[in-house]
């Protein structure tokens, strides 16, 4: 009997038969390979998500890899069998935002698989056949159930669009941060530094092309031209801010909470920097995400830790917030 995971309400979740629903018109059946649980899945359970940003009750889970197993009419039958990963956001595609290819800026409110919509944690998800993206035949399926938060770093390197020898940094080491490691590195730049509070993520960094390693205390080159901020807080974002050169582009992909310690205003116009913000991944970061990863340049494996079935969800939580150095990415397996 195939399971799913339900989260009723704040704290409140429970395991479930799960009946896969026949696609509709447009529509695709996935089998699901594993999905990935990341901070806002944590929020979902603990009930901190914004207001507009969730919607109980809810299958969790918008970080997954699988294979179709049928499609509706009017999608291609050439997809069956295909190994898929899927784009989160659900955009109306008639506002002006989506016809220019900015689907996470919907005119239209915020749906998203996993938050709004029935997400992942399942044996299978069917969704729009509009937001798949195929992968090769003989990629590892659990190494592409990473490929979520590669397309919003993906995002991230489209708007640093940083050139070859230019030089790069990125603050923060978690998947996102590793993950930016290795989309510059793709680049050839003249210098590429991680910035973290551990230096227990030194030797992945300089695995992944890392010139350069600090932890946050130690003295900090300046004059970059190119920094992604994936730590998501405040003070992460002052940091990256002061190691740029005067023009220089940040990138910030983490949500800080507002706080005093957070980016300067009178710097960014005084220095005349350039910011810019990631939130999800639109469709054209997910293509460059899944080409980058299809031609060997993204190892998503090296950050996996630990692989959970369904019934161990509110260990894999625990794990997730827990704060422990050894915990990388978690998957689940349905």
């Amino acid at each position: 009997m195939s399971t799913s995971v339900v989260i009723e309400a704040p704290g409140e979740y429970r395991l479930v038969p799960h009946e896969p629903r026949e696609p509709a018109a447009g529509e695709a059946l996935v089998r699901v390979h594993a999905v990935g649980i990341c901070g806002s899945d944590r929020e979902l359970y603990q009930g901190n998500r914004p207001e507009g940003y969730v919607r109980y009750p809810l299958v969790p889970g918008h970080e997954w890899s699988g294979t179709v197993q049928s499609v509706g009419a009017g999608v291609p039958g050439s997809l069956v069998g295909r190994k898929v990963v899927g784009e989160g956001f659900r955009s109306c595609q008639v506002c002006d935002r989506c016809h220019a290819g900015e689907t996470t800026l919907c005119g239209a409110g915020y749906e998203e698989t996993g938050f709004t919509q029935p997400g992942a944690m399942a044996s299978t998800l069917t969704l729009p056949a509009r937001l798949l993206h195929p992968l090769p035949d003989d990629c590892d399926l659990t190494a592409a159930a990473l490929l979520e938060p590669a397309a919003c770093i993906a995002a991230a390197a489209i708007k640093a669009n940083a050139r070859p020898g230019e030089r790069v940094a990125v603050v923060g080491t978690g998947t996102l941060g590793m993950f930016a490691v290795q989309f510059l590195r793709a680049g050839s730049p003249g210098e590429l530094l991680v910035v973290g509070t551990r230096r227990d993520r030194e030797a992945l960094s300089r695995e992944f092309g890392a010139s350069d390693f600090r932890t946050r205390d130690q003295e900090l080159p300046a004059g970059f031209d190119v920094v992604i901020e994936t730590a998501g807080s405040a003070s992460a974002a002052r940091t990256a801010a002061s190691l740029l050169r005067r023009g220089g582009r940040l990138v910030l992909t983490g949500i800080p909470a507002p706080g005093a310690d957070g980016l300067d205003p009178t710097d960014l116009v005084v220095r005349q920097l350039e910011v810019h913000t990631v939130f999800g991944a639109p469709p054209a970061a997910w293509a460059h995400a899944v080409r980058v990863f299809a031609a060997g340049l993204l190892d998503p494996l090296p950050l996996v830790t630990h692989e959970l079935s369904l019934e161990e969800f509110p260990q894999a939580i625990e794990l997730v917030g827990a704060g422990d150095p050894k915990v990388g990415k978690v998957l689940l397996r349905p």
